[in-house]
């Protein structure tokens, strides 16, 4: 599922916390009608207690301030911090809240991520309200305005109006909000489309990424922080490198908060590195980041491109179809690959027998998650 492509807007790389955070408090202090947020991961701690100040602020100011939360990923937020939120006049909804009912459902999570203030801006990528944004993880986000930003409205009122969503905001809230859809003065005149997925029925941010791949002519760099990539996607990786195009990955090291998923991916390095594919494990700290550069084409969002997030999850991309975003993002690659390790292909022939057996081992795990779907 889509949006249409839309013209004249602006699209702002935000890469690191050090950039994002402060935009992103920023525009919540200027905030005159309404803030719309949608997250997965929200914990208690400095980063969550400096939001909740923020919305509290916007509330009293009059401002209509409506949260989304998963049912999963929020429950890390203490019930002091919830009673905050709704004593400071938010509403407040969390969607899927885990229950006895069918294991497909309680798997069902919503991982988008998403600020949107007045209807005229809004931030994407794959942040959350905890405080490994702040001084652990790194992250990229995106600064959006213009009429594609009423795309990204739509499709939270959606969600916030499911029957599988809960809470005491009520859902007739997000009935009658504003959005601009005009083209203004500054807009750069960048194309963009909003791609979203909703578990293994409605995979079009998978689609979409396939579909570049397979025309690609120049380069395919991709980041993500879980490597559990499909075979269709593995096979157009690996085809395209064999035609000559410049496939990268930009996969974490060491640094990892899953690291059974790091080993999961690693069983299929030796065939991508036989095709071509270069691989480089980011050093500096764990890559939380999720965006995808194929020649002049971006997808920016939730996604991690893994069997979790193509089969069970709820995500949500933006797509830029202009060569002087692709070219900021280039250069975002360029600076990493720069402090990354590449794996070489012949020292990657003989790794240690101990890190082979983890590879299979957790392969096999991850295989059962897989045929869960």
């Amino acid at each position: 599922m889509h949006g249409n492509w839309r013209g004249g807007n602006d699209f702002e790389l935000l890469p690191e916390a050090s950039r994002f955070l402060p935009a992103m408090f920023d525009a919540i202090e200027q905030a005159r009608a309404s803030i719309l947020i949608e997250l997965y991961l929200m914990e208690s701690g400095r980063l969550a207690a400096a939001l909740i100040d923020a919305l509290i602020r916007a509330a009293g100011r009059g401002v209509t301030v409506l949260l989304l939360l998963d049912g999963y990923g929020a429950m890390g937020l203490s019930r002091h911090d919830r009673e905050r939120l709704q004593a400071g006049g938010l509403a407040l909804r969390f969607f899927n809240p885990l229950g006895l009912h069918s294991l497909a459902r309680n798997l069902t999570r919503d991982h988008r991520k998403l600020v949107v203030i007045d209807g005229r801006l809004a931030f994407t990528g794959g942040f959350g309200v905890v405080d490994e944004f702040l001084d652990a993880w790194y992250e990229v986000a995106v600064r959006i305005q213009g009429p594609v930003v009423a795309d990204w409205v739509h499709l939270f009122c959606r969600l916030w109006d499911s029957p599988l969503t809960r809470g005491d905001g009520a859902a007739a809230l997000v009935r009658g909000l504003s959005t601009a859809t005009r083209v203004e003065n500054g807009h750069r005149g960048m194309r963009g489309r909003v791609v979203w997925g909703r578990g293994y029925r409605y995979q079009t941010i998978r689609h979409s990424l396939h579909g570049r791949i397979a025309a690609s002519r120049q380069r395919v760099w991709i980041c993500t922080p879980y490597f559990a990539p499909t075979l269709g996607l593995r096979l157009r990786l690996a085809r395209a490198a064999r035609r000559g195009v410049d496939v990268r990955l930009l996969l974490p090291g060491k640094r990892h908060d899953h690291p059974g998923v790091r080993y999961a991916g690693q069983r299929f390095y030796g065939r991508l590195l036989k095709a071509g594919v270069h691989i480089h494990e980011f050093q500096p700290t764990f890559i939380h980041a999720k965006f995808s550069l194929v020649d002049g084409w971006v997808s920016l969002g939730s996604c991690n491109f893994d069997h979790w997030s193509l089969h069970w999850n709820l995500e949500a991309n933006q797509e830029v179809d202009d060569r002087r975003f692709a070219e900021e993002v280039a250069m975002l690659f360029e600076r990493h690959f720069a402090v990354s390790h590449e794996i070489e292909p012949q020292a990657w022939a003989k790794r240690p027998l101990l890190q082979r057996f983890r590879e299979w081992l957790f392969g096999i795990l991850d295989g059962v998650l897989t045929r869960l779907k």
